[in-house]
């Protein structure tokens, strides 16, 4: 996706102004606008799914067999979707995929205002929702270097990651207030035309197809064999080691720590006694710590010792996740998920903008489809274990265990990996 180049800087200035930089390429705001949108609706779902889920069940096993299935398919899919993203047009995949998560959410708030929904149709309508964005994930990810370029690329990536947690904070909030006035049929409906937005600004991006690599370069038909295509990426990944283990702290993260959105309704009902509008509080809450952080990076720009960052920021999102599920106190849980929002994202967009400096051009989609692998992977299996445990042993105790986990692996992983540190 082409742009006009922006003038080089040989000495950025840190301020507020060089905070949203890469804003002014017009393909990426374009992209920036429809994706935040869009991401609001979804994070209204994402609340107004798991009230419904556990209304319906009364069971936070079946909260975790939800998530299950909406993270499922990346186990599957999000390799290929790899490979497509480094072989076909990013855009159109981007757009058809949207098209279709979006009629899906349209389907399940019929199915709510008629009356008639049952818990294995949500299953599977998260399931094809999952499916659409795991093959589209790594094209969304690998797109955002199209449209700025390796000088902004640090800038682009925190501001499309304030753009997600900015969704993450306002979209509880509606999903809150939605609850009063439209009841949870109305956030279903408004995440379903809340896609037309990013495919919209899709639709205006000015797409140069030859920036997809292999396309450019014309590679023949022995090259542009999936297997081969997919075969080469992990042989890439595992020569380069501190590709690799920047991959296995954010799967060892999600599978341990990811679960929290998903067991957040058990905390909202049965730990805090809130209520419906409190659980839009809670998830408001973790997505207004990783806004203030993703914000955070953004204002420091392309600095040094990101490798510190990825490992404490990891290290704290664990310490308060052990904190937010022993917590009892409203207070004192908000304050957790805040502090835990934060660290998160400092680790996982840091990761994301080494990872993309890290890799080659040709294997950029690739590489991508990993990263999201090893987080989308690993989640479905934490989802479905943090559910059943909760079942038996409470969700509380699930959590502190899971966040203790993590702890023990960050510690290790900074003991031993020197390189890493570095970074």
């Amino acid at each position: 996706m082409s742009a006009a180049p922006l003038p080089t800087r040989t000495a950025r200035n840190r301020g507020l102004s060089e905070m949203f930089r890469a804003l002014r390429y017009r393909n990426f705001l374009l992209f920036w606008s429809g994706a935040f949108l869009s991401n609001t609706g979804t994070w209204m779902q994402a609340v107004a799914q798991g009230w419904l889920v556990l209304q319906l069940s009364n069971s936070p096993f079946w909260l975790g067999v939800d998530a299950f299935m909406s993270t499922a398919p990346g186990m599957f899919f999000t390799l290929i979707g790899g490979v497509f993203a480094d072989l076909i047009d990013r855009r159109k995949l981007l757009i058809y995929s949207q098209i279709v998560a979006g009629i899906t959410a349209l389907v399940l708030g019929t199915l709510v205002v008629t009356g008639v929904v049952k818990v294995w149709m949500i299953l599977g309508l998260s399931f094809i929702t999952g499916c659409c964005m795991s093959i589209a994930g790594p094209s969304y990810m690998a797109l955002v270097f199209d449209l700025v370029g390796r000088e902004d690329l640090a800038n682009a990536i925190a501001l499309n990651s304030t753009q997600f947690q900015l969704a993450r904070a306002i979209g509880p909030v509606a999903a809150g207030i939605g609850f009063k006035i439209f009841g949870l049929a109305g956030c279903f409906f408004a995440n379903g035309l809340s896609f037309a937005a990013v495919v919209i600004a899709l639709a205006k991006v000015r797409y140069d197809e030859s920036l997809n690599p292999q396309q450019r370069n014309e590679a023949s038909k022995e090259d542009r064999k999936f297997l081969k295509n997919l075969t080469d990426g992990f042989r890439y990944v595992a020569s380069r080691r501190r590709v690799s283990m920047l991959l296995m702290i954010s799967a060892v993260t999600s599978l341990f720590g990811a679960p929290y959105i998903a067991m957040a309704p058990v905390f909202a009902r049965d730990v805090l006694h809130l209520g419906e509008t409190g659980l839009a509080l809670l998830m408001g809450m973790a997505g207004a710590g990783a806004l203030f952080g993703a914000l955070f990076l953004a204002y420091l720009g392309d600095f040094r010792r990101k490798g510190w960052f990825v490992l404490g920021g990891d290290l704290g999102f664990a310490l308060c996740l052990i904190g937010f599920s022993l917590a009892t106190n409203v207070i004192v849980s908000i304050t957790f998920l805040f502090a835990l929002g934060f660290g998160i994202v400092c680790s996982v967009a840091v990761t994301n903008t080494l990872l993309q400096k890290l890799v080659t051009d040709e294997m950029r989609g690739r590489v991508m489809s990993m990263f999201m692998l090893s987080f989308i992977g690993a989640m479905p299996i934490g989802n479905l274990i943090a559910g059943a445990a909760s079942h038996r042993f409470g969700a509380p105790r699930t959590l502190a265990v899971g966040g203790l986990i993590i702890t023990l692996f960050v510690l290790v992983v900074t003991w031993r990996s020197p390189g890493l540190r570095e970074l």
